[in-house]
């Protein structure tokens, strides 16, 4: 056979594609807004077509959908994010189209977002005498990075009037609280009465024990960075015992806060390689720039509505 005139089959089909004549109706670019849902419930069948079905029939396009079903256990969780025109689908009109489907499938969490629209997260964020992490916040909140709005600082730790800290919560009007702590008091009242509005906390290197009855008071979620590779290392001096012990790879580790120390569902993260080479001072160095993005990652994970309780002390995230 002449090799010239051997023909290469066609696997994909790429060069023989056309233009479908089919007609969809397209959505304007200038008018689309973007959209969230998260979405649990008992498995069923026909759950995932029921979700696409109600943003469809509001002229609405899904973008991406995520969708985790474990193993032995009929479970079924979603989270799908989807543009629209708010004009043709109100807000309101949405939170009903959602409950509605809800119930249908007796849902235990469904939740819908719509991040231009909806007021930003409002948290409080409480940190001691290190600052990596607190200033780390605080620039990517100013940069836009983090969608939410920092309502106050608290502290166990006074700083003095001209420090960096005090001096940038002045310039963006974010109250700044000192609060000394003793082993008899831990000031939780107060606390408490300071983060009434918010929707989070977030514990920036803050390095007193949360109470159980604060968490019972408190009743929301609150977001901590632990300085070692959970469960590896807990409470105090992570890093130097990280340390002594010669591992090679370290860790910081986000997660919600329990009654258990240090032993709440894990929400991030991350891992660097260190060595012999390392001494005490860059092996911190390195956990702290892992504590700051690790941080920071579980932060926008939650407020994307990427993080959902699975199991009892577990998280799917998204």
């Amino acid at each position: 056979m002449n090799l010239r005139q051997r023909r290469v089959p066609q696997v994909f089909g790429f060069g023989r594609r056309r233009s479908s004549s089919r007609s969809f109706k397209s959505i304007d670019p200038s008018s689309v807004t973007h959209g969230i849902h998260v979405f649990q419930c008992p498995d069923a069948v026909g759950i995932l077509a029921k979700l696409s079905e109600c943003i469809a029939s509001r002229g609405g396009n899904i973008l991406g959908a995520d969708v985790f079903v474990p193993e032995n256990k009929s479970v079924f969780y979603s989270r799908s994010e989807f543009i629209f025109d708010p004009v043709k689908w109100p807000r309101l009109q949405m939170d009903e189209d959602f409950l509605r489907i809800s119930r249908m499938f007796d849902a235990t969490r469904s939740v819908v977002r719509v991040p231009k629209l909806d007021p930003k997260f409002k948290i409080a964020v409480l940190a001691s005498k290190q600052e990596h992490c607190l200033i780390d916040l605080l620039h990517s909140w100013q940069d836009g990075r983090l969608p939410v709005d920092i309502t106050r600082v608290i502290s166990n730790h006074d700083r003095f009037p001209n420090t960096h800290v005090i001096r940038f919560l002045e310039r963006n009007g974010i109250p700044y609280h000192y609060l000394h702590t003793t082993n008899e008091n831990k000031r939780e009242d107060e606390i408490l009465d300071l983060v009434q509005n918010t929707d989070f906390l977030v514990l920036a290197r803050y390095m007193q024990l949360i109470s159980s009855k604060f968490l019972l008071r408190y009743r929301k979620d609150i977001i901590n960075i632990h300085h070692g590779l959970l469960p590896s290392f807990k409470g105090g001096r992570p890093s130097k015992q990280a340390f002594d012990a010669g591992v090679k790879l370290i860790g910081a580790t986000s997660h919600f806060v329990t009654e258990e120390l240090d032993a709440g569902p894990i929400i991030e993260q991350m891992v660097e390689r260190v060595s012999h080479r390392d001494n005490i001072r860059s092996f911190v160095q390195k956990s702290e720039s892992l504590e700051k993005q690790c941080l920071a990652k579980a932060i926008k994970s939650y407020c994307e509505l990427r993080v959902l309780p699975y199991e009892e002390n577990r998280t799917v995230v998204f």
